[in-house]
């Protein structure tokens, strides 16, 4: 079980579970990832308040958020907060949780860190006591453990003199480290914005930053967060239009806006701003966007089709399925049905569990005459959300839906690519193994014949690994045995389409047999034998076909 001591008033036994599932596989995954772990990353998790001291309570974050700006300013390379929460939200953690030290040395390992810092604050008199720990992963071993004094004014010189201890030598002085940060009292309403509970405390702190220091553009994006979060789209934009071009923040700062004028559907400007941003540097985010501007500018954009676009964001990040996605989506709108089904099986290949993938690809299917394997990706995707279940949408319930093209809404980040793949595994390999867990699980219970139970336990497994064979050949038996002929015979294809077995033709001839489609069950007799002569189940179904 992950190691979470409760935070204060808190109550965290929901979040064990989602992050144990995707943490656990990497105790043994850990000697692979250190050696494809770009060198010196450092990932600094936020400080404990050791006495829970109200006052406090900002700078757990904000001890955080400083030492990484301190030591990426000296040439490390420190994970930024924004991939910080993204690795916290995909692994269902708390920001506020208070993690053990195995915890979050799991943690850096699944984001590709070589060290991790931890650290604690409390209020001793008139100051802050400050501690802090870089813990190397490899080693296990503490490198640096230092501890520092100073009143709460001197907080940015505190932090300068504790990432000069763990980043490597550098010849940049204290006054130009320093002089990134804002004064200590903006720096506080900064933090406290992002920390608010609601919309409108993190609005008045961070416009209260920005008055404090109104070329504090930092507090200008996070107010782009918060007013996107509540779909104010012309508000978010307006935070970020005055973000000047010499700002080191400028970049992340068009991003944005370009999200804000796709959102206001003012795809002139979106998509000029997305170019701009591609031609300086050809991201594959930026490339993505641009793809998807041009989808929902119609027939014929000027500025080219949005496949190439597409096109150009996957040859960048091969390994993204969202990409992969919107270039067979893209096809597939394009009335171009087998380059769609190329790419969309590419989709599906790095993420089984993509129901819209599955859907679009059995409608590319359908329309190439295929439909034996239409009919198993529509019914993948039916299994996989209910958004596909028949009667779920108005008009054709095999019509692909308008709308499923994927923004990019990671703004790009400098370790954002490695991070998502090494997510991406991460969860894959715990889905992989959570599947199979579920599988034993249905198979115990089907042999204590709980078919309700073991039902339950299968289509839990299907969920995760679609493409299972053992699970939806159980869970045709299952179903059979409780009376579901006809979902088990739909089972029993699933098996089948992917991969032809005499126990899954035997199976399906006794569902048809049972639902007294004799010539059919006799069919699948016949196929079982052909492939396994010996088939005690296929000549068992025969002898029960002719009244032996």
């Amino acid at each position: 079980m992950i190691g979470l001591r409760p935070a204060h008033g808190s109550a965290l036994g929901a979040v064990v579970v989602g992050a144990a599932i995707a943490l656990l596989s990497i105790v043994h995954a850990a000697p692979a990832l250190a050696q494809s772990s770009p060198p010196a990353r450092i990932l600094v998790m936020p400080f404990e308040n050791v006495t829970r001291e109200g006052r406090l309570f900002w700078l757990t974050e904000a001890a955080a958020v400083l030492l990484t700006d301190d030591l990426n300013a000296l040439g490390a390379s420190a994970i930024t907060r924004t991939e910080r929460q993204q690795a916290f939200e995909r692994l269902q953690v708390p920001p506020a949780a208070v993690l053990t030290d195995a915890t979050v040395i799991r943690i850096g390992q699944l984001v590709g860190a070589s060290q991790v810092v931890v650290g604690s604050l409390q209020m001793e008199n008139d100051a802050v006591v400050v501690r802090a720990r870089s813990i190397a992963l490899e080693s296990g071993r503490v490198p640096v453990d230092v501890t520092e004094r100073d009143p709460l004014p001197e907080l940015f010189a505190t932090f300068e003199r504790i990432a000069r201890r763990m980043a490597p030598a550098s010849p940049r002085s204290s006054a130009d480290v320093e002089k990134q940060h804002p004064p200590v009292a903006v720096f506080e309403a900064f933090i406290k914005g992002l920390l608010a509970e609601t919309p409108a405390t993190a609005i008045s702190y961070l416009r209260a930053a920005l008055a404090g220091q109104p070329s504090f553009d930092r507090a200008r994006l996070a107010l782009w967060d918060v007013y996107n979060d509540q779909g104010d789209h012309a508000l978010a934009l307006a935070a970020v239009v005055s973000v000047a071009d010499d700002s080191p923040w400028a970049r992340r700062a068009r991003f944005l806006a370009g999200l804000s004028q796709l959102n206001l559907k003012k795809f002139d400007d979106a998509f000029a701003t997305f170019k701009a941003l591609a031609d300086a540097q050809p991201s594959p985010a930026a490339l993505n966007n641009l793809g998807v501007v041009q989808l929902r500018r119609g027939a014929a954009p000027p500025g080219g089709q949005p496949a190439y676009f597409f096109n150009k964001a996957a040859d960048a990040d091969p390994d993204e399925e969202d990409f992969l996605f919107n270039l067979g989506y893209a096809y597939w709108l394009d009335r171009d049905p087998q380059a769609a089904i190329y790419w969309l099986r590419e989709a599906v290949r790095r993420n089984p569990a993509d129901a819209d993938a599955h859907f679009v690809l059995a409608a590319a299917l359908g329309s190439s005459s295929n439909a034996g394997e239409a009919t198993r990706e529509r019914e993948l995707a039916r299994r996989l959300s209910a958004a596909y279940e028949p009667g779920k949408r108005p008009g054709s319930s095999d019509a692909v839906p308008k709308g499923l093209e994927r923004i990019k809404h990671e703004v790009e980040l400098p370790h954002a690519r490695q991070l998502g793949a090494r997510l991406a595994s991460s969860e894959q390999r715990s889905n992989d193994e959570l599947a199979r867990f579920y599988l034993e699980r249905g198979q115990r219970l089907f042999q204590q014949e709980n078919d309700r139970d073991a039902i339950v336990e299968l289509n839990h497994a299907i969920y995760l690994s679609p493409y299972l064979p053992e699970a939806h050949l159980l869970l045709g038996r299952a179903l059979l045995r409780t009376g579901r002929i006809h979902e088990a015979i739909d089972a029993f294809k699933i098996v089948l389409w992917n991969g032809e077995t005499a126990e899954a033709h035997a199976a399906l001839g006794e569902a048809y047999r049972q639902a007294k489609d004799i010539a059919a069950a006799r069919t699948e007799a016949e196929r079982a034998l052909a492939l396994d002569p010996a088939s005690t189940d296929a000549q068992q179904l025969l002898a029960r076909l002719e009244g032996r």
